[in-house]
Order: structure tokens, then sequence, then C-alpha cells
């Protein structure tokens, strides 16, 4: 969402009702829109951080032009609007593509399309006043179609907070989520086979950006990936990989928090707390689709699999909560208007907040892991949770070292990481399995005694020790 705009996924029936409701009255206008979208064979645009679409709204055809991604934060404004006399587009030196591409014109033809009736009424909540739209109808990809229901919400005059109240207001009547995929990359996406999840996208940071709008920029990648992957999960069933991916998200927004939590204040621990209940329901049933992917005995895998079909049961019905609903509506708008925005440290820039906060996270690591084999188990776990907050930190900030030397110290520096909980993976693979195993009646299961074997154990603390040494000793990409 942008500063003024909050976009809200609904059924169709769920809209129904909301219309319906003392909440709404009569809408204020009825139109009907297609929207055409244009790429090359190749995909260039969308490839380059592009969407270009005509819209037909009435009898008025709008062309617009979006960057996204890296390319939207080279622009004060990513968006470039204009009337025009055809479906077929202008490029012209209004927007960036034609300094990008050239005369790209006749290469471009259209790729999918976008057909709605929307609604719209304007709101006043407390004293400000929010112009709410629904949009219902399809999206159209050659053979493939994709429904399309959705509200937006866009505060015309006023603060933003109210629009967070009447999303909550919306939310009491019908459930809603957070939207957080625009048209163009559904459209885009429509065109593909459809993803089994999806993994954290790259963060792109610039050397201006104030530290907090690098943290907001960060955790808003973090919650996109959450949600890209919820979305998928309460679609479809056994979808073990989004849900992997769903919990990944999750502990990267908790590191976010975490790595910025000085300056943020008692909300963001209350936020945390919060995403670690969903991590811990998302996390039993990925630990169960583990097992389960291991387990070769016939009668232990019925028993697991009932253990797991509860496991995913409970993080759906977690997901598709009140409660869930709440907590995402209560992040965003602490993430747009918290009071930790007024905070002086987050003003400073972004390049030296994440040095600082590398630096950190490394020293712990390094005091933490001088000797491996002489900590409880308990402490070396710990060490593998440090060594992932040092991974996020520096997958969060590495786009502010891309100069040649930053770039191929990061490149050297993710690989010792890579390896580095590879093998700390492992043996907390080997420490906890039998504890795991136990835990569904499964004390038999094959290798479940190799974590008690202290000569396996003590390899493979020595190979992460080993590894440890190689990460502390590669060379600071930051510095």
């Amino acid at each position: 969402m942008s500063e003024t705009e909050l976009k809200l996924d609904i059924t169709p029936d769920d809209l129904e009702a909301l219309a319906a409701s003392e909440l709404f009255s009569e809408p204020a206008g009825t139109l009907e829109q297609h929207a055409t979208y244009f790429d090359t064979p190749e995909n260039s645009l969308e490839r380059a951080g592009f969407s270009l679409c005509i819209c037909r709204s009435g009898a008025a055809l709008v062309q617009t032009v979006k960057a996204t991604g890296p390319a939207a934060t080279r622009f004060a404004r990513p968006q470039w609007e204009m009337p025009v006399t055809s479906e077929q587009p202008v490029i012209d030196g209004t927007t960036p593509l034609a300094s990008r591409f050239g005369d790209i014109a006749p290469a471009l033809s259209p790729l999918f399309e976008v057909n709605v009736l929307r609604q719209t009424w304007t709101m006043v909540e407390n004293t400000s006043r929010i112009e709410v739209s629904a949009d219902r109808g399809e999206l159209i990809a050659g053979e493939r179609r994709l429904a399309v229901c959705e509200l937006e919400l866009v505060l015309k005059d006023g603060e933003l907070v109210d629009v967070f109240r009447l999303a909550r207001k919306i939310e009491a009547i019908a459930p809603v989520t957070i939207g957080v995929q625009s048209r163009a990359e559904r459209g885009y996406r429509l065109l593909d086979a459809a993803p089994v999840a999806i993994k954290a996208e790259p963060i792109y940071l610039d050397m201006d950006d104030t530290a907090g709008h690098a943290f907001r920029v960060i955790a808003g990648s973090c919650f996109r990936q959450f949600r890209l992957n919820e979305a998928i999960l309460l679609r479809r069933q056994n979808a073990e990989e989004a849900l992997h991916q769903a919990r990944v998200a999750l502990r990267r927004l908790r590191s976010a928090l975490s790595v910025f939590k000085a300056h943020l204040g008692d909300e963001a621990k209350r936020l945390s707390d919060a995403f670690r209940w969903l991590a811990g329901l998302l996390g039993d049933a990925r630990d169960l689709d583990v097992l389960v992917a291991k387990t070769a005995s016939p009668a232990a895998h019925g028993n697991l699999q009932e253990a797991r079909r509860t496991a995913h049961e409970a993080a759906l019905a977690a997901l598709s909560s009140p409660q869930a609903r709440a907590l995402m509506i209560d992040f965003n708008e602490w993430l747009q208007s918290g009071s930790y925005r007024r905070e002086p440290a987050l003003g400073k820039p972004a390049v030296d907040f994440a040095a600082h906060a590398l630096d950190r996270q490394r020293k712990r690591l390094k005091k933490n892991g001088k000797d491996l084999a002489g900590l409880p188990d308990g402490e070396r776990h710990q060490i593998r949770k440090d060594a992932k907050k040092l991974r996020y930190a520096a997958e969060f900030f590495c786009s502010l070292f891309e100069e040649k030397r930053g770039a191929r110290r990061f490149a050297l520096f993710s690989d010792a990481m890579e390896k580095l909980q590879d093998r700390l993976g492992v043996l907390n693979d080997l420490v906890t399995g039998p504890d795991v195993a136990a835990k569904y009646g499964l004390d038999d299961l094959e290798g479940s005694e190799q974590g008690r074997s202290p000569r396996n154990k003590t390899k493979l603390i020595e190979r992460s020790q080993a590894a440890l040494d190689d990460l502390l000793d590669a060379k600071k990409f930051w510095r």
C-alpha cells in the first residue's frame, strides 16, 4: 500500500454482504472499466520493472505507466498517466520508457486484460474524507482467467489512521485481507504456471534513504512475502513449500523488528510477539512436513500423517481467524503511521545505521561462538538463531553496498553464511531429532539414535566451528 491508500482483498459473497450493510449506502457511482496491459514478446517492460496499460472508463481512455521494484526508486513519483485517443501505446518523453527502450511501441502487443465493474462511495471517518472503491470482475490472459474482487480505500483529506479505522469497521462485517499485489503482477503470474511458493524478493535501498524509510521498505517486503504465501496456503491443499516460505517471511519480519527495536517502541514488541504466535503454529506444521518426508516406516507414517493434518488445520485456522486479520491491519497501520516515525535516530542515513547494525550482529555471533564444543545444546541453538539474524540483516542491507568491492565481498560472505547455516542445521537436527521423534511415538525412527552418537556429534560441532570461523574471517562487505 502507499501512504494514502489501502487495498483489501475480499470474496464476491463477502463484498455483497458488505455493500448491503448499514456501513454502506447506495454507491455514488458505478462504472465499467476495461484495462489492457502491453509488453514485448520477451516481457521487456516487466523485466525492467515497468508496466503499461490503457484503461477505458466510459468514453475516456487513459494510459498508465508504472515503475516497480528497483526502477521505482529512481523516480519521485513512479507513475505516469496521460489521456490517449486510441488503444495503442504512446511512447514519448512524458514517461521514462522512451529513454530506456527507444522506439519500442511497434514491439508492444496486448498480454492480458482486466474487466471490472467499479462502484464508489465517499465516506467520512472522524473528520477524514475517504473514497472507497469496490472492483469486481476478472483478469484474462489467453485461456486463463482469474477472479478480481477487491476494495481500495483512498484518503482524500484527513488522517491516515482513519483509513485503518474504516478498514476495521469493514473487517467487522466481512473478512478482508491486506492486498499486496498489483493487477500487473497478477496478470504476469497468470501467464506463467501457478507458483508453488514465493521466496523472499530482493530489497532495494538507496544511499539517500533514511534508516526509517529503510525499515519500512524492509518490513513491507517481509509482509508482502508472507501475504503472497498465505494466499497460496489458504486456497490450495498441501501447500508445504508455501507454508515454509510463509514461516520464513515471519521470521524475517521479526528479525527486522529486532534489528531496529531500539527505536521502534513498545508496539513493535507487541506485534513481534503476535507474529511469533503465528510463526509457531506454522513451525509445528513445517516440522511434521519434514518428519513425514524422512519417515520410511508405513506404521509410523500413518501416525505422523494424522499429526501433520492436525497441525496444518491449526495453522490454517489461525491464519483465517479474526485475530490474525486484525493483526495484519494493526501492523500496517503502525508501519505507515506509528509514533516510531518521529524517532530522531531513524532520520539518520540508512547506510550508517546498516553498518552499525551489521557490526553489532557480527560481534554478538563472534563473542558467543568462540567455543561451540564447550556450549550446551541450547546455547548452540541460540548461535544458530544469531547466525540467521546476521544473514537476514545482510540481505536487508546489501543493496546499500553494491559498489564492486562490496558486491564481491557480499558474495563471499553469503557463501560462508550458507555453509554455516547448513552445518548448524544438520547439527540441530541430530540433537533435537530424537526428542521430536519421541514426541510422536517414533523412538524407532530410522537414524533417530544418531543424534546421541558422541562421535557424530563431535564431528558436526567441529565442522560447524570451522564454518563459523570462516564466516568471521570473511571481510565485511559493509566496511
